[in-house]
């Protein structure tokens, strides 16, 4: 019998050790002591190599599932059963948890049956493995349907355009792919989600505890709205975190309780010291939330073209009840009702909603995209795809929802049919120029453009930022002459971008350098750069609002006015300072902390709130 020791500290003779490979061969410098300009240059390509080592691994996993898992999973009853035990070997040599084990076996075998090209991309150093987790969980509906080898196809062809990814912009593409491909089960899936709503409580450690309300996607938008607003009535001296405050307003809304900044100045001195909740949500400018979607998702699903009905044996017979949908009039042009939630047939083009409480505004725009409808034939007894894998005979459309993500068209509609729902068209179906700017200001964007940007641009355009783009500002790419307005950046669709507050802070006062012009192949797409100070350019998002919503392609805006007498300039931006230097901070708030916690030790107040409360001991 032979032992053998694995771990950090063991002596490997199977492999030779990492830090023993020639570097050359791995394409990696022979030190790390480089200039910037190479330490990116080997990050980047670092980056690549743990993408593939991470392919390798679930490669690993696979074989390892294939030979001790599969020929005993569909007999295997045991409550230890084979696919624990393998999964508790992995866990055991590598020492990481069980779960862990799990995971990255579910994800190995989703990759080599359900998603094989995306994990091509993850082997091409094209995804990084931290998106694949999202990827997997996100498909995992799709598994044993037959056009999951279609979302695995689009997924990846997603992947390999151009461009950079955040969490949140991979979310969104994948649950595209998937609602596109997957109408029917998804409006399912939703129905049921929504009769098992919950609200849960779950008692943590230290006296503190969770709770847990599981409700539809924009009530939950419209909740945190709500939160985030009120808790940002304090004044700079508050001393919670953002996430503290958060809590607090939400424990004040739910009790309608007195909320209020805890500064140590005098009530005198701070406004924010008590604020009536009733009277702060009368009073306050109502919660908006918005909803970006086609006209066409509003009328329901089309059929879908024949090349999309993968599944057509003759043993599967037609869907029963199955009823025709109605076919989209090309040619219709009526503007959709902005009364109520009732809309009218018009020609496809994206709906930009905002919704107030639980109600929605729309703002829509015309995109005759075809000359002709495909309808439906009601005698039609031919076969129309599989009983259990529902979607393949329409296509439907689907909604983003600011700080929600993707929604299916089903669950649009049941938002475009609340009465205090109003929509509002972006155009009216024809080529009629919108205005690009207000008309006493060409600085400033038209209400129409604003919208436009922000559905088009969903997130901050800054490479991996997840702030959405109805948070953040809308940046003039190339900088505005306020003096020669002609001389400096236009009001317009390519001149202007969203950015967080951060990163346009950056854009302003760092040596970043932000680039946006049509794309050569397709003018009616943008292609959006960033340069770091160092030279290198960095390529923005490779999927935008125009990849969920085709009818943004047609949205055209005329040219920003002339102005005929130069406007007096600004005065010039000045970067804000820091009190202190940051580690300077640091350092103080740590002794800050200390001293805090002897005070508690000795028994005395260590915070103005604790002072208020405290009583000296009687002797």
């Amino acid at each position: 019998m032979v032992g053998m020791q694995v771990g950090a500290g063991a002596a490997s003779t199977a492999a030779t050790p990492w830090a023993a490979l020639d570097h050359a061969a791995l394409g990696l410098p022979a030190t790390t002591d480089l200039a910037s300009p190479r330490a990116l240059d080997a990050l980047v390509h670092t980056a690549a190599g743990v993408a593939y080592l991470k392919w390798f691994e679930y490669q690993l996993a696979a074989a390892m599932h294939a030979e001790l898992v599969e020929p005993f999973e569909d007999e295997d009853r045991r409550e230890l059963d084979a696919f624990t035990r393998c999964a508790a070997t992995i866990a055991t040599t590598m020492s990481i948890t069980p779960f862990a084990a799990r995971t990255l076996l579910t994800d190995a075998v989703a990759l080599r049956d359900r998603l094989p090209k995306v994990a091509e991309c993850l082997r091409d150093g094209i995804v990084t493995p931290h998106h694949i987790r999202t990827i997997v969980s996100r498909t995992e509906l799709i598994e044993g349907q037959c056009y999951a080898a279609l979302v695995d196809s689009d997924i990846a062809a997603a992947l390999r355009k151009p461009g950079s990814w955040s969490p949140a912009r991979m979310e969104i593409m994948v649950d595209t792919m998937v609602h596109r491909r997957d109408p029917d089960a998804v409006r399912a899936r939703r129905e049921a989600a929504k009769r098992n709503r919950e609200f849960t409580v779950e008692t943590g450690r230290d006296g503190m505890a969770t709770t847990t309300d599981t409700r539809p996607a924009e009530d939950t938008a419209l909740a945190a709205a709500a939160v985030h607003r009120l808790a940002a009535q304090v004044c700079p001296k508050d001393t919670r975190s953002k996430a503290a405050r958060a809590s607090d307003a939400h424990y004040a809304l739910l009790t309608q309780t007195e909320f209020g900044c805890d500064c140590d100045r005098p009530i005198t001195d701070c406004r924010y010291k008590n604020i009536d909740v009733g009277r702060f949500a009368a009073t306050a400018p109502r919660i908006v939330i918005h909803l970006v979607t086609d006209t066409t998702t509003l009328t329901g699903p089309v059929p879908a073209p024949e090349s999309e009905r993968i599944c057509r044996s003759p043993q599967h017979l037609p869907r029963p009840n199955t009823e025709p949908t109605p076919a989209v009039r090309p040619d219709a042009t009526e503007p959709v009702s902005t009364d109520s939630g009732a809309t009218e047939p018009g020609a496809a083009g994206p709906v930009a909603a905002d919704q107030p409480g639980t109600a929605n505004q729309a703002d829509a725009a015309a995109d005759p995209t075809s000359t002709e409808s495909p309808v439906v034939d009601e005698s039609s007894e031919g076969p129309h795809g599989c009983d259990e894998p529902l979607g393949l005979d329409t296509v439907d459309g689907v909604g983003f929802l600011a700080g929600i993500g993707i929604i299916s068209g089903a669950h649009v509609r049941d938002l475009a049919a609340d009465p205090r729902t109003v929509i509002r068209p972006l155009g009216d179906g024809t080529d009629t120029p919108l205005p690009a700017t207000q008309p006493s200001n060409p600085y400033r964007p038209s209400a129409a453009l604003d919208a436009y940007v922000r559905a088009r641009d969903q997130f901050c355009t800054w490479p991996g930022c997840n702030r959405p783009a109805w948070d953040g500002d809308l940046d003039h790419i190339t900088e505005y002459d306020h003096t020669h307005p002609e001389k400096g950046g236009r009001t317009d669709a390519t001149g202007l971008g969203a950015e967080c507050r951060f990163h346009h802070l950056l854009k302003t006062f760092g040596d970043f350098v932000d680039d946006q012009y049509p794309d050569p192949t397709d003018p009616a797409r943008l292609i959006r750069t960033i340069t770091i100070p160092d030279g290198r350019t960095v390529l923005g998002p490779a999927f935008t609002g125009h990849d969920v919503h085709p009818g943004l392609d047609t949205i055209v805006f005329g040219d920003p006015p002339d102005p005929s007498t130069p406007r007096p300039p600004r005065p010039g931006l000045t970067e804000r300072t820091r009190p202190a230097p940051r580690t300077e901070q640091k350092h103080a708030r740590r002794r800050q902390e200390r001293n805090r916690n002897r005070l508690r030790n000795l028994g005395l107040p260590a915070t103005p709130a604790e002072a208020a409360d405290y009583e000296p001991p009687p002797f």
